[in-house]
């Protein structure tokens, strides 16, 4: 299936990458660039690529500002393209849209680029508006984070700052929070929990960890992608591989 692709990004150095990534592919037949999201928008409607690599952080028009422009469900497929923002990529996996971490690895994109593929095949452009139109929403609405937990034990309610939790570990139908030498649980899901916590401060790590970035003195990889935490504590918490993106934005400077 020939495929046209659209590359946008104000940094050449990151165009040039995902150009020669994307010249590895035979099925894709062009690859167009914007430097900007006016030379986006201007590509989208002039050339109507089947695909778009689309970076979130650029001046004056950002990614987001190229969908509302052309509006959702105009949007090709689209693939976006962030640095390291933990709020940003949340707001991707709550509306199951795929993205891609700067600096792209080469395994990463190659999953991306599969799955946009299929997505192109199945014709669900429908399901894709939606789900764009979504993460809109989910980057406009305002964040109320959790402040602070009401533990309930004993007959008594302990009132926690959130801040002050080192890391969280999943107990069956509770979390554990790791506040110093003291533990509490709390009846929730690491799902349901996650969701609520700043992103900027807690990071999950695995689906059984949280951790309070905060709290990170160092960051070890060890084999098939999974990393090595240490906390200012001593504490160590071993990492996923499915979380294995998160980890490698972390530990790379945003510049």
């Amino acid at each position: 299936m020939p495929m046209t692709t659209l590359i946008v990004d104000d940094e050449p150095l990151a165009r040039e990458g995902l150009r020669l990534l994307l010249s590895r592919d035979p099925e894709v037949s062009a690859i167009l660039e914007a430097k900007d999201g006016r030379e986006a928008v201007a590509a989208i409607r002039e050339r109507g690529p089947d695909l778009v690599f689309l970076d979130v952080q650029m001046p004056e028009m950002d990614g987001f500002e190229v969908v509302q422009t052309i509006g959702a469900e105009s949007m090709p497929a689209v693939v976006f393209v962030t640095a390291h923002d933990q709020y940003a990529i949340q707001a991707f996996e709550i509306n199951v849209l795929d993205y891609l971490l700067k600096p792209v690895i080469e395994e990463r994109f190659v999953k991306a680029l599969v799955r946009a593929k299929d997505r192109i095949r199945s014709n669900v452009a429908a399901d894709s508006s939606r789900q764009i139109i979504g993460l809109l929403e989910t980057i406009a609405a305002p964040q109320n984070y959790l402040k602070r937990l009401a533990i309930r034990s004993a007959g008594k309610t302990i009132f926690l700052d959130v801040e002050d939790v080192d890391w969280i570990g999943a107990a069956e139908n509770y979390v554990e929070l790791h506040v110093g030498r003291a533990n509490h649980l709390l009846h929730v899901t690491m799902n349901g929990l996650e969701k609520s916590l700043d992103p900027e401060i807690f990071l999950r790590i695995h689906r059984s960890t949280i951790v309070n970035l905060d709290r990170i003195k160092e960051v070890q990889s060890g084999a098939h992608g999974e990393y090595l935490i240490t906390l200012r504590d001593g504490a160590r918490l071993q990492s996923g591989r499915t979380y294995s993106d998160r980890l490698k934005a972390l530990v790379n400077n945003p510049f």
